[in-house]
């Protein structure tokens, strides 16, 4: 990893901050939080923000918005951190599988990726939760389940050409076996270029799970999730517009920071961007 291209980066200070802030407040969310996000005060119900107790105002039902974003950030990282681990999980293996054996194996993984990749993201995602339901682990697969393909075209397009190195071919005239090879000495040039996939990944698993929430695919109310807070405000946008507003932009500038981030990384990995500011 280059560290130094990143930290010179302004941009990638910019994502580093935003997405360390998030997991600070998602990790410290009983101690950051004001109340909990699920109790309820009719009395309260649409207090705007700046009143006592109610620094973000309260929702229809009187509960702290602030603290309802704050436990949301918890559920949006816990789910795109999910899905994507998902994606590199079985995207990796079939890239280096394909890429190095080529072939039959090649023409199969590769045409069941380009039929994935030309159904739209949102609806794999949809119908995947319309076939296991809502829940946690169904949100998980729906959602990173189009990013197997994605990282496995990119595994296999840096496998195909790694595999032509010196270093593979000595290996392979030590006597080593295909996996150690793939493993221990294919896999980790693939970090970089998977890396930042990752990160990009990241980002639209967090809109995806949003959207499927707002909805109502995603997480089922009362637990708190952005997307979720905002199909429920939509029918107070004009009496409590602070219901979309704040959790609206907890969700745009989470998913800018990593944003951000990925493409300090894409830079840092790139030779072309090396010694310049950006």
């Amino acid at each position: 990893m280059r560290w130094r291209p990143l930290v010179r980066s302004r941009s990638g200070l910019v994502g580093i901050a935003v997405v360390v802030g998030y997991l600070g407040m998602a990790a410290l969310a009983p101690a950051l939080a004001p109340g909990d996000p699920l109790t309820q005060n009719l009395r309260a119900a649409l207090r705007p923000p700046g009143e006592t107790g109610y620094i973000l105002g309260a929702d229809e039902l009187g509960r702290d918005v602030l603290s309802r974003i704050i436990y949301a950030s918890r559920i949006s990282l816990a789910v795109a951190g999910a899905a994507v681990a998902f994606g590199v999980l079985l995207g990796i293996p079939l890239g280096l599988v394909s890429g190095f054996y080529g072939r039959r194996i090649d023409s199969l993984v590769m045409r069941v990726s380009d039929i994935l990749m030309a159904v739209p993201r949102i609806l794999l995602a949809i119908a995947t939760v319309a076939i296991y339901g809502t829940g946690f682990w169904s949100l998980v697969v729906a959602i990173g389940f189009p990013d197997v393909p994605e990282f496995a075209r990119i595994a296999r397009a840096s496998t195909m050409a790694i595999r032509r190195m010196d270093y593979v071919s000595a290996a392979q005239a030590l006597g080593n076996s295909d996996w150690r090879i793939m493993l221990r000495h294919i896999l980790p040039n693939l970090m970089g270029p998977l890396t930042v996939q990752a990160t990009f990944s990241m980002a639209a698993s967090i809109l995806t799970a949003g959207a499927l929430s707002f909805l109502g695919l995603g997480i089922q109310p009362p637990t708190p999730e952005w997307g979720a807070m905002l199909a429920q405000a939509r029918s107070y946008m004009r009496v409590a517009s602070h219901m979309t507003t704040y959790p609206g932009i907890a969700l745009a500038v989470l998913v800018l920071g990593i944003n951000l981030l990925g493409d300090a990384l894409r830079q840092a990995f790139d030779p072309r961007f090396r010694g310049r500011d950006y």
